[in-house]
């Protein structure tokens, strides 16, 4: 009789766990496939070209570049507008590394169809996704592949969609919303918790800044890490049909949802010490009375350099190697000292 109770109680404990695993699944595919239906909407933006490609590269196996693209349209109810933030990035599947590199908005370069020099951030009011695709392909001799845009609503609207992010404040300081009226957003040194509207606030900030638009480009890899730790955090797959449906309302993209799944697939294994930063040097100057950013040449040729290799469309120069090698061999010194 002991016997009977003991199996009949471990077949109640089997069908149980059987049911929970059964409604687990069921639950996790009805969430995969409202994800992939919301995702769907953001993954069908307009088609560009790249001057610089032969053929399409595939995620799942190819080194591939994403231009990312902050668009300042609420001044035009939502139409037109310019970039107001621009990020290059690339990435190595067989690495698994990413280098990114923030684009001044005022960086003065030429404009294809356009004879003189004016800032980047003009090439997307004068003709949208694909003259910027041409412009920065230009400029760094680096293909673009992909590109992914969201406006500042949508930025908001993300940021608050993760429950918020927390930033490290690199000092006191102030910022007006893009609101009408304006208010002040204040920033303290320090751990700080950000919604969408001082996430915007944080990220656009740079007449306050000692760095300029340097200080701005570092506040916002740091706004986009965070909103990526969020994403990647255990607590994603409770709300990844919720994230799915901000980010098709406020996202556009040319990637494909079998591009975007593959990408998805590497991100867990992607840490700090696989992503690079990449700066461009340049000067500030007063061209016929307007500031430009004038990038230093020899910096435009290191950065494409450095981005073409990553891409696999370049061998990585002597120069590099030899720099590699004493490296490694002044860390093998340092390691035997320490020994």
């Amino acid at each position: 009789m002991a016997k009977k109770r003991r199996k009949k109680k471990r077949g109640i404990i089997a069908r149980v766990l059987l049911l929970i695993i059964v409604v687990a699944l069921v639950f996790v595919g009805y969430k995969g496939v409202r994800t992939y239906l919301e995702l769907n909407k953001a993954t069908k933006g307009e088609d560009i070209s790249s001057n610089l490609r032969n053929e399409k590269v595939a995620i799942s196996k190819d080194p591939i570049s994403i231009l990312f693209l902050g668009i300042e349209n609420y001044s035009t109810g939502g139409k037109g507008g310019r970039t107001d933030s621009m990020i290059l990035a690339t990435f190595n599947p067989k690495e698994e590394t990413i280098k990114t590199m923030s684009i001044p908005r005022d960086t003065y370069v030429s404009i294809p169809g356009h004879a003189d020099k004016t800032k980047i951030n003009h090439a997307y009011s004068y003709g949208g996704l694909q003259l910027t695709v041409d412009t920065v392909e230009q400029f760094l001799n680096v293909p673009i592949d992909y590109y992914v845009t969201v406006d500042f609503n949508g930025f908001k609207n993300i940021v608050d969609a993760v429950g918020g992010i927390d930033v490290d404040v690199p000092f006191d300081f102030w910022e007006n919303t893009d609101t009408t009226p304006r208010k002040k957003v204040y920033f303290t040194k320090g751990m700080m918790h950000l919604d969408g509207q001082q996430a915007l606030a944080y990220s656009r900030m740079r007449k306050r800044d000692p760095r300029g638009d340097f200080g701005r480009e570092e506040r916002q890899q740091q706004v986009i890490k965070a909103i990526l730790n969020e994403i990647k955090s255990p607590e994603t797959i409770m709300k990844m049909d919720q994230y799915a449906k901000v980010f098709s309302k406020n996202i556009s993209t040319n990637m494909k949802m079998s591009g975007g799944i593959s990408l998805a697939k590497h991100l867990p294994n992607i840490t700090e010490n696989d992503l690079e930063t990449i700066k461009l040097k340049g000067n500030d100057d007063t061209i016929h009375g307007i500031y430009y950013y004038v990038p230093e040449e020899e910096s435009v040729k290191e950065i494409t350099s450095k981005f073409r290799v990553h891409l696999g469309l370049e061998k990585p120069s002597k120069t590099n190697t030899t720099n590699t090698i004493n490296s490694d061999s002044s860390s093998e010194n340092e390691n035997s000292t320490n020994k």
